[in-house]
């Protein structure tokens, strides 16, 4: 099944986790099994670089087929990274390799004889295939951030990512039941750091999974009772639920997304947690189309736009191989037309919050500085950056934005 999600995974556009919960749902696997094929397959894409390095120091054959390949990534990845018991690790992945097994089997027996100045090797080799980032990426956070951290985002991301919710103030029984119940962590605010996954508190709506990283955009929006809030990019509902909570269900937040399927994922994200001041409406703020809210002007938006996800990669491990070097100028060029946008949807004296998840300039502090040179009348209040692995949590950006 592991073999069989990675080479689905390279020949689609879909996240890897989408892919093993539903290959996890198909087969039935109990809970320990489908975290097993979680953790493997998370780690081989999560490796790469370092686990091709390998293949190619241990094997010489000249050419290796895909599903060969994946089938060695696999068996590495178990021997080397999460250091399974070598007999299991080499004879699951031996019965698996179909015409390939005697390469295979003389691989993974030479990675586990060799196993120790395998992985003393790796600590010297280049930063980009220790830790398995793209070299055009490494490359641009020296540039930008320097080597030291660089290197520290990069080991970061390496690490499987810890799971947080955010208590659901709507619910009046959630902060208590959180308190009482082990194996949460309060780490600030409304959120929990979590031992496992509370899929029961989850489901009947008492938190929300969130990094305690996406409330700093609502917090520094810091919506009233009684305004009229848009949230422009609205999916999945995390932040609009949030600051629904910060509202006390009162006021109006009109919640917005260009894709009407990912919409439906926010409207039963918020029927779960209570929300009832949110109204939802697929359109695109930088669209000529007339918006569905008419001429209405807004106290407060939020506008958490579309970025490269540079500052989630440890959760989001897909995301470093489908990031090229282009996207950085195309996202900025996206960006800066919905903040202009968004900033033409306040009222006087209104305020607008510009967020990513990124940690590249590029787009946020550049972007925020672009455009605010051609609007006089908009003014820059606040900044704050989360560098991934500095605070503890993922990596955003936040601007507060006032316009006279």
């Amino acid at each position: 099944m592991a073999v069989r999600a990675l080479s689905d995974w390279s020949r689609s556009k879909e996240y890897a986790q989408d892919l093993l919960d539903q290959s996890c749902r198909r087969a039935g696997l109990s809970a320990p099994d489908a975290a097993f094929l979680h953790t493997i397959v998370l780690a081989v894409i999560r490796n790469f670089s370092l686990l091709d390095h390998w293949i190619g120091e241990l094997c010489s054959h000249g050419h290796l087929d895909h599903r060969t390949r994946d089938v060695l990534r696999v068996g590495l990845t178990q021997l080397l990274i999460l250091d399974l018991a070598p007999h299991a690790a080499v004879n699951e992945t031996v019965a698996i390799a179909g015409k390939a097994r005697n390469l295979v089997n003389a691989v993974l027996r030479r990675a586990d004889r060799e196993k120790a100045s395998l992985l003393e090797a790796a600590r010297s080799l280049p930063l980009a295939v220790r830790t398995s980032h793209p070299a055009f990426l490494v490359d641009r956070w020296i540039r930008h951030l320097g080597e030291q951290k660089t290197a520290e985002i990069c080991e970061w991301n390496q690490m499987p990512a810890q799971t947080f919710v955010r208590v659901n103030a709507l619910r009046t029984e959630a902060l208590t039941w959180f308190e009482k119940t082990p194996g949460f962590e309060a780490v600030g605010g409304d959120f929990f750091q979590c031992d496992t996954f509370p899929r029961e508190a989850v489901t009947s709506g008492l938190c929300y999974v969130q990094d305690p990283s996406t409330g700093m955009a609502p917090r520094l929006l810091s919506p009233q009772r009684g305004e009229t809030v848009l949230d422009a990019c609205a999916a999945p509902g995390g932040k609009a639920a949030y600051m629904a909570a910060l509202m006390g269900n009162e006021g109006r937040i009109i919640a917005c997304d260009v894709s009407a399927s990912r919409l439906r994922r926010v409207m039963e994200n918020l029927e779960r947690l209570g929300v009832k001041n949110t109204e939802c409406h697929a359109h695109d703020i930088t669209s000529s189309r007339g918006a569905p809210w008419g001429e209405l002007k807004f106290d407060r938006i939020l506008l958490d736009v579309p970025c490269s996800n540079t500052g989630v990669m440890r959760r989001r491990v897909d995301v470093r191989w489908r990031l090229q070097a282009g996207d950085f100028v195309k996202l900025g060029q996206q960006q800066e037309r919905l903040l202009d946008a968004g900033l033409k949807l306040l009222k006087p004296g209104g305020t607008l919050v510009y967020s990513t998840c990124s940690i590249d300039a590029d787009e946020n502090r550049e972007v925020v500085r672009r455009v605010l040179a051609n609007q006089p009348s908009a003014r820059l209040e606040e900044e704050i950056c989360w560098l991934s692995s500095i605070n503890g949590f993922d990596g955003a950006y936040a601007a507060r934005i006032s316009v006279q």
